[in-house]
């Protein structure tokens, strides 16, 4: 007997997001490492949008270069992989690391620094985002531990599409959503059963009202400031479909009402990073790769954190010209 698929929608609570702690001043002397190394991590998390917020593991080196009226510092930095995908407006620091069975992802990141006449900035950073365990290893440990899937696999995206086709079949809101990006998928054999797929779908806001007849992809996406976002957890059986989708819903940062007669303002478009179905429905298109151009990391089942520098640098890469 076909079982029937669970369908859960979890609307917003109150976020009780803690201020973080203020940062500390830096110095050119060798006990700032620790200081240096959280206004570094801030920085990368800022500049980051996509994927997930990083925390600090350890700092496995540090170097001072004294400089007229200061010092240039160098970094090496370990950081983990949170559980707060970047929609999420917790702080960073108040995020859960994932467990080694959840597959864990770290970034090992070369960050500089400068620190001048008392002011301190973050110049540079680049950072090699991996698995922290790789296939081979987790299954010594954990045999029946769950695969981390490329995020623009066609499983991953017909995935996202059924699920976003629930979620806006099931919305109180007033408008539809649209796909953001696939934050990770996670799949595994279960005999009997078949292939099984947990996914980390992230949907942003649009500006078409529920009940219209677009086609979510062909909405335009609100304003990052101004838009609702959905991050949902969607469990997935090839034999089934979709079994259930559970999803926060993060409320806009700007709530600022428009004034009579004002329409909603126009800005730069989100980078949805897993495109919808082309014309024909089994042919997903290309993933357009966050670092395009600016980044040599080839795990596609991540979201790495792209290089950054000053000065005059963009914080969303651009792709290379052909």
């Amino acid at each position: 007997m076909k079982v029937s698929p669970v369908f859960i929608l979890l609307f917003p609570a109150v976020l009780l997001c803690g201020a973080a702690p203020a940062l500390e001043a830096l110095s050119c002397s060798d006990n700032s490492s620790f200081a240096a190394a959280r206004m570094a991590v801030i920085h990368i998390n800022e500049h980051h949008n996509h994927g997930y917020k990083f925390r600090l593991s350890q700092i496995t080196g540090s170097n001072v270069e004294q400089i007229d009226d200061g010092c240039n510092l160098e970094l090496q930095l370990e950081l983990l992989e949170t559980k707060c995908h970047v929609v999420n407006p917790k702080h960073f620091e108040d995020c859960e690391i994932r467990e080694d069975t959840d597959r864990i992802v770290k970034a090992n990141c070369t960050v500089g620094m400068t620190v001048k006449n008392g002011d301190a900035k973050v110049s540079k950073y680049e950072c090699d985002t991996q698995q922290a365990k790789t296939n081979k290893e987790l299954w010594l440990i954990c045999p029946d531990c769950p695969t981390l899937d490329p995020i623009e696999s066609p499983e991953s995206v017909n995935i996202a599409h059924e699920t976003l086709t629930k979620i806006n079949a099931n919305t109180s809101h007033q408008h539809l959503y649209t796909l953001l990006e696939v934050g990770r998928m996670l799949s595994s054999y279960i005999p009997f059963t078949g292939m099984q797929y947990s996914g980390e779908l992230v949907f942003v806001e649009t500006n078409c009202p529920v009940g219209s007849k677009i086609l979510p992809k062909a909405c335009t996406p609100l304003c990052p400031d101004r838009a609702h976002h959905a991050f949902c957890d969607s469990s997935f059986s090839a034999n089934d479909g979709i079994q259930s989708v559970e999803c926060n819903f993060y409320p806009p940062s700007n709530t600022t009402a428009l004034g009579p007669g004002e329409q909603e303002p126009l800005c730069r478009r989100h980078q949805t990073h897993i495109q919808g179905p082309t014309s024909d429905p089994g042919t997903p298109q290309q993933r357009s790769h966050p670092c395009l151009g600016f980044s040599n990391n080839t795990d596609q089942a991540l979201h790495p954190i792209c290089p950054w520098s000053l000065p005059g640098s963009h914080t969303d890469p651009k792709p290379s010209q052909s």
